[in-house]
Order: structure tokens, then C-alpha cells, then sequence
């Protein structure tokens, strides 16, 4: 089926939101002293305020490994979910980007949701602007409204279904099944990706993540040839051209279990790079090569990582804890609008525990979940 994109054309990010402003309040590195005295620290907050830290596969390795230390949790979108909600702790540190800490306070209204920096955000979330998706879902009716959750809470609240990238090709599959036909947003990659594998009638968000998005398809092929025994995994959020040579295509989660599942000994990884820490935990002696993103010109050949997620840091955690500064509120009726989706998912992920794919055994090439 030729897949069809709605034709709106994603903000160039510029403003208080873009990029260069991103990775100009990327936190200075702390010498090893100064992180000792703020981990020390923040342990100390957490229990103080009977908080726990949910931090996801792409920020900081130190907040990966702060929040393992305390009890927390390190994962993709839909466990940091499902976590917080579950948690008892009556405060969330929620380390990661804006609408992980959104989707955090939907769940649980009641607890404090506070993030170490909430200028954290995302292109996916930048690039689908909520007066223009409402415009594009009262133009097309008749379709089941199916979000990604890179999106804001005001976008969720106009959504039937709301999806992660481990469980979306199984819910896409059962809209199918049922017959309907679906309005997707915002990123194209990964519908088009969706839409292939299960012939849905996807109309489509014209959406990407800047990270992904430069992955190339050719210098991949490249660095193929010279590891020919590396197994190739990448991010359905990645284009066509990268896609189509994997040896394993999934969400961090899976990505992460096929480097520790796999006899393989070298992976070339095809998405945002702050996932190797996690992955050099639970993989020790596997060789981990980045996917490139540039031409061997290039200054920077692989910079695979999100300029908000790194944002994200151990001053920025202490900070929110001492001062409440950071703190997410999601108002009323968005919170209560956006929660059926997020509910709904969550509720068929419960039912279907197969639902969350797990890569396909041997590696078939082009095999896997999105």
C-alpha cells in the first residue's frame, strides 16, 4: 500500500527549543570528586522525599546508574510508564524528555512529577503543534487516531490510542484486524515502518526525530563491509534506507536484549547513542560500533545522541529535589482527555503480554518489532 503523509511542514526549530539552545544548557562534566558529592547528595533527597528516579536508556550514565542504585528504574517509554504508575514513592524524578515527565503526572495525578531540567524536549513533540493535529483529525473522521508517545499531553488528548515503539506494530495490527483505518502521528519513519509490516490504511504525520533521522543508509553499507560479522540493530524511527539492513529492528528494549541474547560478539547500533552505557553493563566484552550519521569528511562521523536528552544531569536532579523547581503539571480536562489513550494501551499491553515482540529468533534479517 502506498503509504500517504500529510503535508505539513515541521517547524524549524528555532527559538527557545532549538538545538543550539539545547546543547548550550548541556550541564559542564563533573570531575569525578564533584559526581561522588552530587550521587552522595541526591541519594540523600531521594529518600528524604520519598522520591524514586525513572530515567531513560538515553541520558547520562551516571543518572542510568543513580537511578539503578536507589531503586529505581532505567528503560524504554513504556516501562518508565508503567513504573512510575506502579511505583508507591509519592514523588517521580523523571529523567529523560518533557513528554515522559507529562505522561508520568497523566498516570499519577497525585504524586509530584519533577524533572531535572524542563526545557528537555523533543523534535517529534516541536514538529506536531496541537492546533494543527486537532485541524488534521477533524479533516478525517473516520480514522482511529493513533499517537506515538514522543508527543505532548495536548496531542495524546485528541488520540484513541497511544503507542511506544515496543508495543505499536501489535496495536496497529489489532486496529487492522478490526478493520479500522488509521490517522498516525507524528513520525513517518516509524509508520511507514508499521505500515509495511502490517498493511494498515495509515495516513500519515509528516514527523521525524532529528536523531534518527541521520542515520545514512549508504555509509551504513560502508562500515557493513568492513565488520561483516557485526549484527545490525536499528530504531524504526531510522529511515528506509537504514531499515531495510538490520538484522534486528526494535525499541531500546529490544535493541538492548539482542546485544546480551546474541552469540554475536560486534553490533553496529542505529540509534541514540547514550543506550551503549546500558548496553556495555549487560554485554561486557561485546563490541558496540555506532551507526553513522555523516560521511567520513565529517567532523563527527557517529553523533547519534538527543541535545535535550543530554540536558540531563546529576546537578539538574539534585536541583529539582532542593528546590521543586522542574516540577510537571498537566491541567485540566488535557490530563483526564490524554489518560484513555495512554489507559488504553497500557490495558492491552496487560492483556496481550505478547504484545511487546521480542527480535526475531536467529536475527532474521528484516525481522522484528517496532
Amino acid at each position: 500500500m502506498e503509504q500517504v503523509i500529510y503535508d505539513y511542514t515541521r517547524q524549524d526549530a528555532s527559538g527557545a527549543s532549538c538545538t543550539a539552545h539545547a546543547w548550550a544548557k548541556v550541564p559542564p562534566r563533573l570531575t569525578p570528586e564533584e559526581r561522588d558529592r552530587a550521587k552522595e547528595r541526591a541519594k540523600e533527597l531521594l529518600a528524604r522525599h520519598d522520591a524514586v528516579l525513572v530515567a531513560h536508556y538515553y541520558v547520562d550514565g551516571d543518572i542510568q546508574d543513580l537511578a539503578l542504585e536507589t531503586g529505581g528504574c532505567v528503560a524504554d517509554s513504556l516501562e518508565m510508564a508503567r513504573f512510575g504508575r506502579d511505583h508507591p514513592a509519592k514523588t517521580l524524578v523523571v529523567a529523560g524528555v518533557r513528554f515522559m515527565g507529562e505522561t508520568a503526572k497523566i498516570l499519577s495525578p497525585d504524586k509530584r512529577v519533577l524533572m531535572p531540567d524542563l526545557d528537555a524536549t523533543c523534535s517529534l513533540d516541536l514538529g506536531c503543534p496541537p492546533d494543527e493535529f486537532a485541524a488534521f483529525c477533524d479533516a478525517h473522521p473516520d480514522r482511529k487516531v493513533v499517537v506515538y508517545a514522543n508527543t505532548s499531553a495536548a496531542v495524546k488528548a485528541r488520540a484513541d490510542w497511544m503507542v511506544t515503539s515496543s508495543c505499536a506494530l501489535a496495536i496497529v495490527s489489532h486496529l487492522k484486524a478490526q478493520g479500522d483505518k488509521i490517522l498516525w502521528a507524528p513520525d513517518r519513519h516509524l509508520g511507514r515502518y508499521i505500515q509495511e509490516q502490517t498493511g494498515a490504511d495509515m495516513l500519515m504525520w509528516n514527523g521525524a526525530c532529528i536523531v534518527h533521522d541521520e542515520f545514512k543508509g549508504l555509509e551504513l553499507e560502508l562500515l557493513r563491509k568492513e565488520h561483516p560479522g557485526a549484527l545490525v540493530l536499528v530504531h524504526p524511527e531510522s529511515p528506509r534506507s537504514v531499515v531495510e539492513q538490520a538484522d534486528v529492528v526494535g525499541s531500546t528494549s529490544q535493541l538492548l536484549n539482542a546485544v546480551i541474547s546474541s552469540q554475536a560478539q560486534e553490533f553496529i547500533v542505529a540509534t541514540d547513542n547514550g543506550i551503549l552505557h546500558r548496553m556495555r553493563q549487560l554485554a561486557p566484552g561485546k563490541t558496540l560500533l555506532e551507526a553513522p550519521t555523516a560521511g567520513r569528511s565529517a567532523t563527527c562521523k557517529s553523533c547519534a545522541h538527543c541535545p535535550w536528552m543530554a540536558m540531563n544531569a546529576l546537578q539538574g536532579v539534585v536541583a529539582c529535589l532542593e528546590t521543586g523547581v522542574g516540577e510537571i503539571t498537566v491541567p485540566e480536562p488535557t490530563r483526564s482527555q490524554a489518560l484513555g489513550c495512554i489507559e488504553r494501551m497500557l490495558d492491552f499491553v496487560a492483556r496481550n503480554p505478547s504484545a511487546i515482540a521480542k527480535p526475531a529468533q536467529g536475527f532474521v534479517p528484516n525481522v522484528g518489532a517496532a
